[in-house]
């Protein structure tokens, strides 16, 4: 297993709306990191088909007129969006980390997926409770989704956004040895100057604690606004009020907290690029281990129930995979 590698967390606007647009630019940007010898690339929260900002813009009546695009331009864990970007993984060598809303039949759910380099799957994930109105919109999931995978890259784990405010959700993660954590962020561009909770100060913050907390590499990949983006979801200058363009902080954070990399201008399109060396997190850990040397459980432990739940249990039956083991030619079926 290589213990240094160069990693990058995307901050770009995907094109809203639009599941085959932002997909080709996905695409793109997964062969744009193999050019610059990314072994690891992580993409924001709901990056396809862009988050949905209408869900905090006015009244649900209001909503719905987005309801019906939004369930279209969603991936599905077996569709041809899903395909072409697990072809692009394996075609450049690229582990991607990707986040969309996943449509399963009736049910929308902000996924996140890890793609190896063969255009296999590392690990599947939902976000576990929506966070306030996104509540009308996505499912929960429940605490197998509260997984870290084994890669030749390391100890790998993801969280959408305001997971990373749950203290016993961190828990879970760092107590599975977790060495690189993708914290996926929307943009920051909604409530600006008047929800200070919500801004990219706030946000990024309790992302470099996760860092510190865990003894861990995180990347933290956002989206960008564009004023074509707020013309989109802005319909009133009431709504263009609650909107600012830019809204992009993606960030690296070592496993003591430090930033690395360069940050882009909030409405800058790129890459925040690190060459990461997993022996730092041994340093790192040597100091603090909440969920190691560090812990006190005889005052304080962590109940986590990581057993799939599902609404209907058939006598006998496995819960299986959402993927299934697809081949390459398979893969190629789907995505044509």
């Amino acid at each position: 297993m290589p213990v240094e590698y160069r990693v990058a967390a995307v901050q770009a606007e995907p094109v809203w709306l639009d599941a085959d647009a932002t997909v080709e630019k996905t695409i793109g940007l997964i062969e744009d990191a193999a050019a610059q010898n990314i072994a690891l690339l992580a993409f924001p929260e709901t990056w396809v088909p862009g988050y949905p900002l209408f869900l905090w813009l006015g009244s649900v009546a209001g909503q719905m007129s987005y309801i019906a695009r939004y369930h279209a331009n969603s991936l599905t864990v077996d569709g041809r969006h899903l395909a072409a970007i697990r072809q692009a993984a394996h075609r450049t060598g690229v582990t991607v980390a990707l986040g969309y809303s996943e449509k399963d039949r009736g049910s929308l759910y902000m996924a996140q997926t890890l793609i190896a380099p063969d255009g296999t799957i590392y690990l599947h994930r939902r976000k576990l409770k929506p966070t306030h109105v996104e509540r009308s919109l996505f499912g929960e999931s429940d605490g197998s989704h509260l997984k870290v995978v084994d890669t030749p890259l390391g100890r790998l784990g993801a969280l959408n956004c305001w997971e990373h405010l749950q203290p016993l959700s961190k828990y879970a993660m760092y107590a599975q040895g977790e060495q690189v954590h993708i914290a996926a962020w929307p943009a920051f561009g909604l409530y600006k100057g008047i929800a200070y909770a919500l801004g990219a100060e706030a946000n990024m913050a309790a992302t470099q604690t996760y860092a510190l907390e865990g003894g861990c590499f995180v990347l933290a990949p956002t989206q960008v606004l564009s004023e074509r983006g707020i013309e989109i979801f802005a319909s009133t200058d009431d709504q263009r009020a609650l909107l600012s363009a830019g809204g992009g902080s993606s960030r690296i954070f070592g496993p003591d907290g430090t930033p690395l990399g360069e940050p882009l201008h909030e409405g800058a399109e790129g890459f925040i690029v690190a060459d990461i060396d997993l022996a730092l997190i041994d340093l790192a850990k040597n100091a603090a281990d909440p969920a190691g040397h560090y812990a006190r459980s005889d005052s304080t432990r962590l109940l986590h129930d990581d057993r799939p739940q599902t609404p209907v249990v058939r006598p006998g039956e496995v819960v299986g995979p959402l993927f299934p083991d697809l081949d390459l030619a398979a893969l190629d079926d789907v995505a044509s």
